[in-house]
Formats: structure tokens, C-alpha cells, sequence
């Protein structure tokens, strides 16, 4: 009998991943507390801009015209227990509010929701990011409340999503990390995932605390990756460096790579800046935090970025203040591809600038309703055209495939001052200034 799927949480991460996990052949049951989430979800309309997650749930959702009729969505989590074999948990793990530490109270509610109906064996799998031993915790706690006793085991299969490539990321992982504690807990995950590990994925088994560490462990390496080259620019920028060529020419080297290497105002988003903290919190909690002190200078020099974005931009305007002076801010998410504002440095540079008296106007191709609701006294545009109209100087700060094709020539005809600033190192200089911009990269003070 073929498995049967849950998934408990529908956000980013549970939404794609039922779907997924619908394409791959399995009746996938999702479950949210939320009933809007629910509501718009069983309607085929994902509960973010994700590049193919609609066009997965118009082709499984049950109700749909043509679909599979695969995939489902319920609040019950009576139904949930009856309905799965495997339960898959992927609730948010955000940063507790006003300190480093993980906020575990999300996981905690889904296990202890769950647990109570499960009634015969089941596996329960966790993807969300915790905190190294949270594994052990809770599985003592499944055993604890679950009536079918040891019977509901637990295992964790951490997420390495890319936004902006999450469906491709779980229909074609690059690897597939699982920590158990049975051979019943592997096989059974070795069936789920079947199909791409028969297509070459690799499959890595591996103990409860080892998995947790692997998703925390990848993050911080490639945060440390960023602020290393962004650290690079700063150096540059002392010493009329090029930092772009300085990423090529370290990047040939086979055991650096040229990937994570484009010198900017820095990461955002929801896992990269909230799992490092994370990571060093739970790590002065286990004694070892001097291991782990160089990410506070990963997480500075990132944060560093986005002030000397801010430096940059007063200069361009004068210097003194930004006092009567119109910025236009091409870019509201973290990155591109994706409608994700949470802590996203392109608002947060364009925030700054507010508050030193700046009039900023943003767009963005698909985040400007949830940049709207985070920055409400921010203006906003309908069109890069109508962002940049009447500006002093235009920011470049999120590297969508739209900005690299405007037209130079076109919006210089409607900006007060031809001046642009490269946040993201992606234009062509050349371009811009044969359109007559005075044009400016991080970390390429002369370039």
C-alpha cells in the first residue's frame, strides 16, 4: 500500500513541500491552523510568490478542474492522524523576540497537537530548523503523549531550500540528510524519497544531533562565505581595490569557488540572519560559544553593509543630509524571485534613509504588498520608471533579472540627478555610463 503524506504547516516551506511531494506520486495532506491559509491553499494559490508552486497545486489540489486530486488541505488534526503514514512538520522556527535563541514555541505546538491522536505506528518527521538536541526532546515527548507509545517514532530530515528555486530544491535536492534512530525510520524515508535518490541525490544517514547541526552548520558557512567578500570590499574601498575582480580571481581557485562571492550590502531573509544567532545562542548553552564567536563578526560585518549603503548615499546627494533629497530604491525583498521582506536589507537601507529625513520611493516586482505592510511610511511605485522620477539618486539593491535590462537611457530622461549606486554589484557599469550616469558599485570605488 502506497504511503500516505502530511505535512503540518503551510507556510514557505510545508506549502512546497506538499506539493512536491503530491508531484512525486503520494496523497499529501496538509494541515494549518490558520483558515485563510487553508482556504486560499485548496484554492491552488500558494501563501507566497514562489517561481512554479502554483502551477504545482492548480495540477494536484483536490476540487481543481484537470488535477490529480492528490493533494488536500484540513485544520483537523484528528484527520491528519488518521490519515498519514508519514507526518511531516514544518512550522516556523523564527528568532525569539529580543534575544539570539530560537523560538521553539511553533515546533513545540505542532508535537504536542499531534501526538495525542496518533493511534497506530507512524513516523513523524521534522524539517524545520531547531536547535541541536531539540531532536532528542521531542521525541521523548511523541513517545510520552502518542497513545500508539514507541510505536510514533521521530525523525529529522533538515530543509535546504533556496527561495526563489524551492520547488526545484525539493523535487531535485542536491542532497537528502536523515537523522534516525530505527532501520523502520530509514526505510520508510528511503520510500518517500525514492524518486530522487534514484535520479542521484545522495542520501545521508546520519543521528538525531548531527542532522540538526548540518542545516545551522551549511547556513553559517555560507553567511561566512557573504561577509567574508563583503569584508573584502571594505578593504577594497580603503585601498581603490576592485572586489569584483578580487571574487573572480579567488573564485577559480577549485577550493574556494566563485559561488556566495558577489560583494553587496549583504544577506537577509528569513533562515540566514536568525540561524547564526540561533546557532551561537545554543551554543553558549552548551559551553562551547567561543567556537562559534567569529559568526558575530560574520553577523557585523553584514549588518556593517547596509549602514555604508546608507554613507554612500549621502554622499551622492551632497553629503550633508538627506534633508529635501528624492531616493529611489530599486528592490524591496531579500533577493530576487522571491516576495520575502523579512529582514530585508534593501528596506532596511531604504528605512535608514527615511528616518534621516530622505524622500524614499520604492518598487519591487513582487514584494511591494508585503513591503507595504512592514514599511507603510515608505512611498511606493507602480514601476521602476515611476520610482525613479524627479530622484537625486537611485539605489540598485536587489538583484532581479528587471533592474539588469532597464533601460539607462530611458530613466535618465526622468530623474533629477543622473546618479546610480550598485548594491548588488549585478549592472553594467558600462551601460549606465554611456547613458551619461555617474555609476558607483560596493567595493569598486574606481572600477
Amino acid at each position: 500500500m502506497a504511503l500516505r503524506i502530511t505535512v503540518i504547516g503551510t507556510g514557505y516551506l510545508g506549502a512546497t513541500h506538499a506539493a512536491a511531494m503530491a508531484e512525486l506520486g503520494f496523497d499529501v495532506l496538509g494541515l494549518d491552523v490558520v483558515p485563510e491559509k487553508i482556504e486560499t491553499l485548496s484554492a491552488g494559490r500558494g501563501p507566497m510568490y514562489e517561481p512554479g508552486l502554483d502551477e504545482l497545486l492548480h495540477k494536484h489540489v483536490a476540487g481543481i478542474e484537470g488535477s490529480t486530486g492528490r493533494l488536500r488541505f484540513t485544520t483537523s488534526w484528528e484527520e491528519v492522524a488518521e490519515f498519514g503514514d508519514v507526518h511531516f512538520v514544518c512550522v516556523n522556527t523564527p528568532q525569539r523576540h529580543g534575544e539570539y535563541a530560537c523560538d521553539m514555541s511553533y515546533v513545540d505546538s505542532a508535537f504536542e497537537s499531534l501526538a495525542p491522536h496518533l493511534t497506530r505506528p507512524t513516523l513523524v518527521v521534522g524539517k524545520s530548523t531547531v536547535p541541536v538536541g531539540s531532536a532528542a526532546r521531542l521525541a521523548g515527548r511523541l513517545a510520552e503523549l502518542a497513545p500508539a507509545g514507541a510505536d510514533a517514532e521521530l525523525a529529522w530530515n533538515p530543509e535546504f531550500l533556496r527561495e526563489g528555486f524551492a520547488v526545484q530544491d525539493t523535487l531535485h535536492p542536491d542532497r537528502i540528510v536523515v537523522g534516525v534512530r530505527s532501520e523502520r525510520a530509514e526505510k520508510l524515508l528511503r520510500e518517500t524519497y525514492a524518486t530522487p535518490v534514484s535520479e542521484g541525490a545522495p542520501f545521508v544517514v546520519t543521528d538525531f544531533p548531527t542532522s540538526e547541526l548540518v542545516k545551522t552548520a551549511a547556513n553559517s558557512f555560507l553567511a561566512t562565505k557573504i561577509s567574508f567578500i563583503n569584508a573584502m570590499a571594505e578593504v577594497c574601498e580603503a585601498t581603490d581595490g576592485d572586489v569584483v575582480k578580487l571574487a573572480e580571481a579567488i573564485g577559480h581557485d577549485e577550493r574556494i569557488g566563485s559561488k556566495f562571492l558577489r560583494a553587496g550590502i549583504g544577506f537577509g531573509g528569513g533562515c540566514l540572519p536568525k540561524d547564526i544567532r540561533a546557532f551561537m545562542a545554543r551554543a553558549g548553552e552548551l559551553g562551547v560559544d567561543q567556537a562559534l564567536t567569529f559568526l558575530r563578526e560574520v553577523d557585523s560585518v553584514n549588518m556593517r553593509r547596509r549602514g555604508h549603503m546608507v554613507e554612500l548615499a549621502r554622499e551622492a546627494v551632497g553629503g550633508d543630509s538627506f534633508l529635501g533629497k528624492r531616493v529611489a530604491v530599486l528592490g524591496a525583498t531579500f533577493k530576487p524571485d522571491s516576495d520575502d521582506v523579512r529582514d530585508s536589507p534593501a528596506l532596511n537601507v531604504a528605512g535608514q534613509i527615511q528616518l534621516q529625513g530622505g524622500q524614499v520611493t520604492v518598487f519591487d516586482p513582487k514584494g511591494m504588498d508585503n513591503a507595504r505592510r512592514l514599511f507603510p511610511t515608505l512611498a511606493y511605485a507602480e514601476t521602476a520608471l515611476d520610482a525613479v522620477r524627479g530622484a537625486d539618486v537611485v539605489l540598485h539593491l536587489t538583484e532581479w533579472r528587471e533592474f539588469r535590462e532597464l533601460d539607462p537611457a530611458e530613466l535618465g530622461e526622468a530623474v533629477a540627478h543622473r546618479i546610480v549606486l550598485d548594491g548588488r554589484n549585478a549592472l553594467d557599469g558600462e551601460r549606465w555610463r554611456a547613458a551619461g550616469w555617474t555609476f558607483r558599485a560596493m567595493g569598486r570605488p574606481t572600477a
